[in-house]
């Protein structure tokens, strides 16, 4: 039995699944099936794999710390190390940096790589697929996972079989018309992003196919730097690095493919549509996440964030509400969702990127009011953590504690305080918040001035090794 090294693919937005999936907390760091995320859900599921390393995870270096997060609350066996991607270029060089990474574990372990953002349902089938693939891939084989398909489905490419184990042709997204000859043919499989390859197999094959890449990547390890948990790939060798996807990068040009067929309850919860489907719903084919009050509505998912939601004679409708948008579209139309995402991030809007609630390596705020001259947040501090010493140019803020202790920087004070007491910390002031007790710390800000954008930070210290920003 090879050793397995799985890599899980953790970046990207989800912007389909908008307004709950934002640029700064995606798809994959949702709790969307239960109260597990996307993203722990598929660490979970390694759990069965015999002979498999630690996993590797590739995130965006604007979600490490809520990855980390993530990954921490599972207690997985092993360290599990993530490489951070300075700038986002696909999943070629992703998974070409993760091999380089893996190399020195021995160019013989096959690296199995899965999308972070995917349900399987049925963990046997997928075991039982993942080590057929790995087998295949001993052998010199680069695998895809077909999934066999239970419906003309247009929203996923297809895997056309060959003789054997062989991939005959990748196809594009098709027509319904073609979908469903494709289903009658029987040797068409839905493409479902997941690989396998030995790494001296992924590595010679992309330096034949995609060199730049492969170079590139090879660069960015080696100059790479290690941080904790976290591995930093070069920000020089990844902005040079040509930006593709391994399915053309790779997959459409080897002559090595093999696809493993499973039937494993898959999903790649592509849209609020595909979510739908896979979620249990009540007699009336009503999904309900949240405090949901349905009169006569059939076939429709709403899902409540932050308060009640009350619909009366809807059909076929997505309703979902969070703390600052409300999205209702037919659920037929899910998969336009998208083209609201794209207007927000042209007009700038910070709905695209944030919610009113805000993870730091330290623990969250959540935006109560915002207002042109004050805001007003709540501030969640983890047990232990601190936030940098630092300073604003052109804002004054109260901090009031509600629960727990607050060890404060205050300019040349360093105080405790506790529940309902408070200090003032003027604009200029070098000033820092900490936690030294064993339970979470809660206080109201209260910010007043001229300008109150979270780029008005000067840090002198950061444990968290930040520069600006949160």
């Amino acid at each position: 039995m090879p050793t397995i090294q799985p890599i899980i693919l953790a970046g990207g937005t989800g912007s389909r699944l908008w307004p709950l999936s934002r640029e700064l907390y995606p798809k994959q760091l949702l709790r969307l099936t239960g109260e597990a995320s996307l993203l722990q859900t598929t660490l979970n599921r390694l759990r069965s794999l015999p002979a498999a390393l630690p996993p590797l995870v590739v995130v965006g270096e604007e979600h490490r710390f809520i990855t980390l997060s993530q990954v921490e609350e599972l207690a997985l066996p092993g360290p599990c190390t993530i490489l951070l991607e300075p700038v986002g270029r696909n999943t070629a060089p992703a998974i070409c940096a993760a091999a380089e990474y893996c190399r020195p574990a021995g160019d013989e372990v096959v690296l199995l790589v899965l999308p972070a953002d995917h349900i399987v349902t049925n963990t046997e089938a997928f075991t039982a697929a993942v080590l057929r693939a790995a087998e295949l891939a001993a052998a010199g084989g680069v695998v895809t996972f077909g999934i066999a398909p239970d419906r003309p489905e247009t929203g996923y490419g297809y895997i056309e079989r060959g003789e054997g184990d062989s991939v005959a042709s990748f196809r594009e997204k098709p027509a319904l018309a073609e979908a469903r000859k494709y289903l009658a043919d029987g040797d068409y499989f839905w493409n479902s992003g997941m690989f396998a390859f030995t790494t001296a197999t992924l590595l010679r094959e992309m330096g034949e196919h995609a060199p730049e890449i492969v170079a590139c990547m090879k660069e960015a390890v080696a100059d790479g730097v290690r941080d904790s948990r976290f591995f930093r790939l070069a920000k020089g060798a990844m902005q040079r690095c040509p930006e593709d996807s391994i399915d053309y990068a790779l997959m459409e040009k080897t002559s090595a493919a093999q696809v493993v067929v499973a039937e494993m309850g898959w999903s790649d919860i592509g849209s609020w549509q595909a979510l739908w489907e896979v979620l249990d719903k009540d007699p009336d084919g009503n999904v309900c996440q949240g405090d949901i009050l349905l009169e006569e509505t059939r076939n429709c998912l709403v899902r409540s964030e932050s308060m009640l939601v009350a619909a009366v004679g809807l059909e076929d409708t997505l309703v979902v509400e969070t703390a600052d948008a409300i999205l209702v579209a037919p659920l037929s139309r899910s998969q336009e969702v998208k083209q609201v995402v794209n207007r927000l991030k042209r007009e700038r809007r910070k709905e695209f990127s944030l919610h009113r609630t805000v993870y730091r390596p330290w623990g969250s705020y959540t935006v109560l009011e915002e207002q042109h001259r004050f805001q007003i947040k709540r501030i969640t501090v983890y047990p232990g953590a601190k936030l940098s010493l630092q300073m604003h140019h052109h804002r004054h803020e109260h901090w009031v504690i509600v629960t727990g202790t607050a060890l404060v920087v205050n300019g040349e004070e360093e105080i405790l305080l506790y529940e309902n007491q408070a200090t003032y910390i003027p604009a200029g002031t070098r000033h820092r918040l900490e936690n030294p007790g064993v339970i979470a710390l809660e206080l109201i800000e209260v910010q007043i001035g001229s300008y109150l954008g979270e780029d008005d930070i000067v840090r002198f210290e950061d444990v968290y090794g930040r520069d600006a920003g949160g």
